[in-house]
């Protein structure tokens, strides 16, 4: 159950392997997922307008 494990997800991911436990096809397709929605995200963000906070100065 650790690095030395070729079939658990960390021994796959040490040795650099692929299988039924780290396959390929699942992993490519959920980091194709998790950048279209940071995109997605980004485009939202942009298109408000931006507020910045301002120091008030001291009366004297």
């Amino acid at each position: 159950m650790g690095k030395g494990d070729k079939k658990s997800k960390q021994g796959k991911r040490w040795i650099g392997s692929y299988g039924n436990s780290r396959n390929r096809k699942k992993i490519k397709t959920r980091l194709k997922r998790q950048t279209s929605r940071k995109l997605g995200a980004a485009s939202t963000a942009d298109s408000k307008p931006k507020t910045r906070k301002v120091a008030k100065k001291k009366e004297e």
